[in-house]
Formats: C-alpha cells, sequence, structure tokens
C-alpha cells in the first residue's frame, strides 16, 4: 500500500530534492574538472625548478572535489530511486550516506578555512624562489634557463612582474625579458600606472577558485538538510502506512 496525502507530497519533493541533488553533484564534477584543466593554474602548477616541482596542494583539493561530485550524483540517484519505490531500506542507506557525506563537507569546510592561504603562499614562495634565481649572474646556463622559463611562465599567465611593485620596475629595468612585452616599465610609467606585482596576482588566482568552491558548498550543505529531514519523514510515514 502505497503513501497518502502529506506524505505523498513528501515523498514526491524529496524526489524533486534529489533530483537537484543529482544535478548539484553533476555542477560539481564539471566545476572540479573546468578548475583541473584551467589554462591559469594548470601553466603554473605544472612548472618545475630544477628537481623541485610547483605545490600540489591545490590539485589535492581538487581531485576530493571530482570524488564528491561524482558520489553525489550516485547518492542523488539512490535517493530517487527509493522515494518512488518507497524503500524504507533504500531511504536509510540514502539517509546515512547524506550524514557521512555531510560531515566530510564540514570537516573539509574546516580545513579549508584554515588553510585557505596556504596554497597561495606555497605558489609565492615558489615563484620567489624562480625569480631570485633567474635574476642571479653565478648560475649556470641550464638552471638560469629553467628559472628564466618559470618566472615568465608566471609574468605571462598572471599578466603581471615582480613579487611587489618595487621588483616589478627593478627587474623591468634589470632584466626587461622577463616581464611581458606590453609590461615595459617605461610605457607603463609614461601611461601613470604601476606594474601588477604577481604575489597579488596570485592571491587574486586562487581566492576567486576558492570561492566558487565555498558557493557550491554551501548550496550543497542546505539541499543535504532539506534531504535528511524529508527522508525521514518519508521513512516513517510509509512504516506508519505498512500497518494500515
Amino acid at each position: 500500500m502505497g503513501v497518502e496525502g502529506c506524505t505523498k507530497c513528501i515523498k514526491y519533493l524529496l524526489f524533486v530534492f534529489n533530483f537537484v541533488f543529482w544535478l548539484a553533484g553533476g555542477i560539481i564534477l564539471g566545476v572540479a574538472l573546468w578548475l583541473r584543466h584551467d589554462s591559469q593554474t594548470t601553466n603554473i602548477l605544472y612548472l618545475h625548478l630544477g628537481d623541485k616541482q610547483a605545490p600540489n596542494t591545490f590539485y589535492i583539493g581538487i581531485y576530493i572535489l571530482i570524488a564528491v561530485g561524482a558520489v553525489m550524483m550516485f547518492v542523488g540517484f539512490l535517493g530517487c530511486y527509493g522515494a518512488i519505490q518507497e524503500s524504507q531500506c533504500l531511504l536509510g542507506t540514502f539517509f546515512t550516506c547524506l550524514v557521512i557525506l555531510f560531515a566530510c563537507e564540514v570537516a573539509a569546510g574546516i580545513w579549508g578555512f584554515v588553510n585557505k592561504d596556504l596554497v597561495a603562499k606555497d605558489v609565492k614562495q615558489f615563484y620567489d624562489q624562480a625569480l631570485q634565481q633567474a635574476l642571479q649572474q653565478d648560475l649556470s646556463d641550464s638552471e638560469a634557463t629553467n628559472a628564466k622559463t618559470v618566472v615568465k611562465t608566471f609574468h605571462e599567465t598572471l599578466d603581471c612582474c615582480g613579487a611587489n611593485t618595487m621588483m616589478a620596475i627593478g627587474a623591468s629595468f634589470i632584466k626587461n625579458d622577463l616581464c611581458p612585452k606590453e609590461k615595459n616599465i617605461l610605457e607603463t610609467l609614461t601611461q601613470g600606472h604601476l606594474p601588477q606585482d604577481c604575489h597579488k596576482k596570485i592571491d587574486e588566482l586562487f581566492s576567486e577558485k576558492l570561492y566558487l568552491i565555498g558557493i557550491a558548498a554551501i548550496v550543497v550543505a542546505v539541499i543535504m538538510i532539506f534531504e535528511m529531514i524529508l527522508s525521514m519523514i518519508l521513512c516513517c510515514g510509509i512504516r506508519n502506512s505498512t500497518v494500515y
């Protein structure tokens, strides 16, 4: 015997929420794949300075996000099927999965908030080391070429020059070939503008990415809370309908 009345409305409401949850999982998966293959982050985080690779903390977070998106799509399908079939077993499994996902999301959110500046800090340190080597005169040709390649990639990708404004001016005069051509210091100062420093650009790059991830996490958390409430109400309604 199927559920009736308000419980039936909750059944279809839960189906709609689960469909939205499944779509949200697909969107998160798509955004994560876009972040993984974004040209700016890929150009920077694939760099090597000698034997040292650019920090990959950001990519670890992206891989976790890809896994979360895939799991959300599976759980959303499970919830849709459980609601339509009015299965207490499937709804109970769905609720358990939601609780685990919610706990993981809260833990990831806390970790991300505490370490939100870690990724940008590591990348800035990597850039500073490459810039220092590129400006040195006593390095071997291979080391100097490698350092210049890393620095130029940062400058061309982020459209910046130097670790700060004063260093940008100094780098433009000393090693003008390191900066983007359109950022020639004489032309820039004549126009009344100062060069953009790379530390600021790196902060902006990763803060924008983390902002997107944060919005997605908040939306998903709200949907999950509603789904947990509706799934328990529907499960109780199914149990009561079998008594009669």
